[in-house]
């Protein structure tokens, strides 16, 4: 038994919007599951697939501005293609989004309701990700989450360190989910969520017992009668255990 990661979920004022935003942003096609639903993917895609980390976009009463422990960061291929993108970005309606100036590498954007995430410059391990390079999660202890996420999913475990975990699909295929050590990291109800799937012969409720035994633990956040249950990590991360499909 495993699980895939195959969506990062956003909470939004206008999901059409900002789904548009990242649809343009990412190259990708915007399709719908329903009111208050836009879904962001390749087009073409196949879902789900590992070679891609897909978008659904939620719309919300109103969703929180706080601290996000999740963001995105997206792959270039040259300084050059760096410089572009960014102006692209604010063109469609992004922000610059540092707090101090530093001097690094990447650049630091919110999309347009604020949700934080970085362009970076050209790096040999995302050079074949895709245009999401990876999705990062800040914590306390990149150990202990690696232990967990690499329990509860299918994918390899790359590197490792007090400071930085790293895994990726088992087929060497999308983008890298990466967990980061923040002094100030805080378990906090986010805007940004993940979205596991169980393989279409895995039974969703065994899965959900066996990510308890791992230290899941049950969440509500209103969520009601649905079809996929919401947990919360070792460290209070909200994510959701889909259907199998």
């Amino acid at each position: 038994m495993a699980l895939r990661l195959v969506q990062v979920n956003f909470k939004a004022r206008d999901d059409s919007a900002l789904g548009r935003f990242w649809a343009e942003a990412l190259g990708w096609g915007v399709s719908s599951e329903g009111p208050g639903v836009t879904n962001v993917e390749p087009i073409g895609f196949v879902w789900p697939d590992p070679a891609a980390v897909c978008i659904d976009v939620v719309s919300v009463p109103d969703p929180e501005t706080v601290k996000y422990r999740a963001h995105l960061d997206l792959a270039t291929t040259s300084a050059a293609h760096q410089a572009d993108m960014v102006a692209r970005l604010k063109e469609l309606g992004a922000t610059s989004a540092e707090v101090a100036k530093r001097d690094v590498p990447w650049t630091v954007l919110a999309d347009p309701e604020g949700n934080v995430f970085r362009v970076l410059e050209p790096r040999p391990n995302y050079q074949d990700t895709g245009p999401i390079a990876a999705v990062v999660v800040d914590c306390a202890d990149p150990r202990a989450m690696a232990r967990f996420w690499h329990g509860a999913m299918d994918w390899t475990l790359h590197e490792v360190t007090d400071d930085h975990a790293r895994l990726r699909s088992a087929r060497g295929v999308g983008p890298y989910l990466e967990f980061v050590r923040t002094l100030d990291a805080e378990s906090v109800r986010t805007r940004v969520h993940l979205d596991l799937r169980p393989y279409p012969d895995d039974d969703q409720a065994a899965e959900v017992a066996r990510l308890r035994a791992l230290g899941a633990t049950d969440a509500d956040i209103g969520q009601g009668d649905v079809p996929w249950t919401v947990l919360t990590d070792t460290e209070g991360n909200e994510f959701c255990v889909l259907t199998p499909g």
